[in-house]
């Protein structure tokens, strides 16, 4: 408790100096949350944003780390986040608090999104984004373009919605009220968890994954190294349910943050819908 007071003090005396003054557009803008950087990167202005974070640098993690490794990496801690000078600092709603509280009590700007959970979410991230970086006009673009391909990508009422799973290590999927289960919702597949009662994200026992002889199994990229949780994705029954040729492979970071780039996933989806419609 003394060491943070310390910390507190020590940079509220610097406060005036290290806080460029306030200006209708952030000149300096940081950002602490994988999903922040994603949008941030693709509204800031140049120069505009200084820093994001360690996260979106690592391929396996984000779907735009090369465009990540243009910027300065941060970790996300109080002091060397405040050390960057910003005058605004991007964060999501559960991103490290004791961080955001303690950079509000120095009087860092924090603009804070909750998660999207939906493709509707998309739109009004956008939006709010756009207007805590002085960039309504580049959001507003953003937003038509995305609606439009979003529009295009939908399915007809009278498609035949093959019945899809997401299975994932330790036996995980999501259901319908997840950003992943609206993906394969609007890529035209009924999904195997929603249908067994799962909401969100959670546990999908193999047995009730087998009864449901779902037409697709998509399975994610494997991490580096060996890990026992991944002991499931190798049964032999797995190995066999859903085995269609058209069925993507969908790394965690293809669909863990709600930008436009999600409709990317959604095409791929279309296409194998498609795909195994032809040869069922």
């Amino acid at each position: 408790m003394r060491r943070s007071k310390r910390i507190i003090a020590g940079l509220a005396l610097v406060a005036g100096l290290a806080l460029p003054a306030a200006a209708d557009q952030p000149q300096r803008v940081v950002s602490i949350n994988l999903c922040t950087d994603l949008l941030a990167m693709q509204l800031a202005a140049p120069g505009q944003l200084v820093s994001v974070s360690n996260l979106a640098a690592d391929p396996h993690s984000s779907v735009m780390a090369e465009e990540a490794a243009a910027y300065r990496a941060n970790y996300g801690l109080a002091e060397e986040v405040f050390l960057l000078k910003p005058d605004l600092v991007l964060a999501g709603e559960y991103t490290a608090r004791a961080t955001t509280s303690l950079l509000e009590r120095l009087g860092v700007p924090v603009v804070k999104f909750a998660p999207a959970t939906s493709l509707d979410d998309i739109p009004a991230h956008l939006e709010r984004m756009g207007a805590a970086l002085g960039r309504e006009a580049e959001a507003q673009a953003m937003i038509e373009a995305f609606n439009a391909d979003r529009a295009a990508l939908a399915p007809t009422g009278d498609e035949l919605r093959p019945l899809a799973a997401m299975y994932y290590a330790n036996g995980y999927s999501t259901g319908l009220n997840t950003l992943s289960g609206k993906v394969l919702d609007a890529a035209g597949f009924r999904n195997v968890a929603a249908e067994a009662g799962l909401l969100r994200g959670g546990n999908l026992p193999l047995e009730v994954l087998i009864m449901a002889a779902p037409d697709m199994v998509i399975r994610g990229n494997r991490y580096p190294g060996q890990s026992r949780s991944e002991d499931i994705l190798d049964h032999p029954a797995l190995a066999r349910l859903g085995a269609s040729p058209a069925a993507p492979i969908l790394a965690d970071r293809d669909w863990i943050c709600g930008t436009p780039r999600i409709l990317e996933v959604v095409s791929r989806l279309t296409e194998a819908r498609s795909a195994l419609e032809k040869i069922r």
